[in-house]
């Protein structure tokens, strides 16, 4: 087959895939009836609200769609081959969107977690040493962050940005990161999170108040990854889906994502917590929580009545509020950034650190790197067009990661023993001084 016509022939693949998924969209096909905060509150957060999913009826025939995307995989299949690397990648891709149709036949009932699982993984799924599951993180890190005290750490920032002050100050941020590009920054009062990403767009939540460090999070955050790695797929001469993300991308997404903010020193403890809680939360729905026990949970955690009843929303969309059956997509933040950080970590370890830029070629999974850096070398996959400055120039995380590689070796446990005996050693000399 000809450079040319492979070429054509990804590009073409790509748009088919484009184009069908485009009607898909999951948070908007599972979101609460109106009214639903309000009358968990008027009713004491005692009785359960009734979520009717036929509100929201999907914008195409679910039967239809799961066909496309069959004949689809056959296209793919047929043209490329069955053993193609990026016709694999596409063909994967279908197999995903098809099960996010399945998902979302499910909403309201237990089905919908199962696909949930499948698409997104389980805080009790084991990480990559094969050992410690995604729960023991959530355990661990919550010892460690609640025993951190912001008020000894530096300045505290207080929520005292309007929500209109961020649109203009973040507007201007990313007009210099993304030159030539129109990115819009909007105010929005049909969102959960405070900030969400699109396809040239950011929208932030209308109404809010937000802290200096909650700006520099929606930078980072919002800006240089989820709207950079789509700008960065938009850009790419022939593999157009990668402007898309299947949800085996999320993680990835959301891991790098959370990545940057560390990078960049813009993550803060009590941003840390929030992450930290919705890891904890999914696993107590997955032990059987119900929608009300959890909204407890987080009031407990010191938030608001509205707060917390999106926060304990955003594990029950689409499923049942009954317990045992979390929507898992809130897994992804850390889960991703364990599995990113690792993926760093190894890559400078095995002088690979050609293939951490590629992380913002698009909505990719580590799995599809090392294949996006060989079809790089033959032209078919272009290099990011925009990139943090710490991936820009990799001199630093290089170092960064080496010095993580060696301390990696070094058990803190016996650090804090020998210190330990060293303390008694002292005590004993000044004890036979004293004699």
């Amino acid at each position: 087959m000809s450079d040319i016509k492979y070429k054509n022939l990804i590009l073409d693949f790509s748009l088919l895939l484009n184009a069908a998924q485009k009607p898909i969209q999951i948070l908007d096909a599972i979101k609460w009836n109106e009214g639903t905060e309000d009358f968990i509150v008027k009713n004491n957060f005692k009785e359960m609200p009734k979520i009717d999913y036929r509100d929201f009826p999907l914008k195409y025939d679910p039967h239809k769609k799961l066909q496309e995307f069959s004949e689809l995989r056959l296209k793919i299949a047929r043209g490329l081959g069955n053993n193609d690397p990026l016709g694999n990648i596409l063909i994967r891709n279908c197999l995903q969107y098809e099960d996010v149709v399945h998902m979302l036949m499910n909403r309201g009932n237990k089905e919908f977690y199962q696909y949930s699982k499948k698409l997104y993984g389980s805080p009790t799924e084991l990480m990559n040493d094969g050992k410690t599951k995604l729960s023991d993180l959530a355990s661990i890190m919550n010892t460690l962050l609640n025993s951190l005290d912001e008020t000894q750490l530096g300045e505290v920032c207080e929520n005292d940005l309007t929500a209109e002050y961020v649109v203009e100050q973040l507007s201007m941020r990313l007009e210099k990161f993304f030159t030539g590009e129109n990115i819009k920054v909007k105010l929005s009062d049909g969102i959960i999170s405070d900030a969400s990403a699109g396809s040239d767009y950011i929208k932030i939540k209308k109404g809010m108040m937000f802290s200096r460090r909650d700006l520099d999070i929606f930078e980072v955050h919002e800006g240089w990854v989820h709207l950079g790695t789509t700008l960065n797929g938009l850009n790419q001469p022939f593999a157009k889906w990668l402007s898309k993300g299947p949800p085996c991308s999320t993680v990835t997404q959301e891991g790098l994502a959370v990545t940057m903010e560390l990078f960049n020193f813009a993550l803060f403890p009590r941003r840390a917590k929030r992450l930290n809680n919705r890891l904890i939360a999914c696993q107590m729905v997955e032990d059987g929580a119900n929608l009300l026990e959890l909204i407890s949970f987080f009031r407990e955690k010191g938030q608001s009545d509205q707060n917390a009843i999106r926060n304990a929303g955003r594990i029950f969309r689409g499923t049942t509020l009954e317990g045992g059956a979390p929507f898992t997509k809130d897994i992804a933040y850390l889960k991703g950034f364990v599995m990113i950080y690792n993926f760093m970590r190894t890559t400078i370890k095995e002088g690979r650190a050609d293939l951490i830029p590629f992380l913002f070629t698009g909505k990719v999974t580590l799995d599809d790197l090392p294949v996006l850096f060989d079809y790089h070398k033959e032209g078919v996959i272009s290099l990011p067009k925009y990139l943090p400055p710490q991936i820009r120039d990799l001199n630093g995380l290089a170092i960064w990661m080496a010095f993580s590689n060696f301390l990696n070796r070094m058990k803190l446990e016996d650090i804090m023993q020998v210190k330990s005996n060293e303390k008694l050693d002292l005590k004993k000399l000044e004890s036979k001084k004293i004699a």
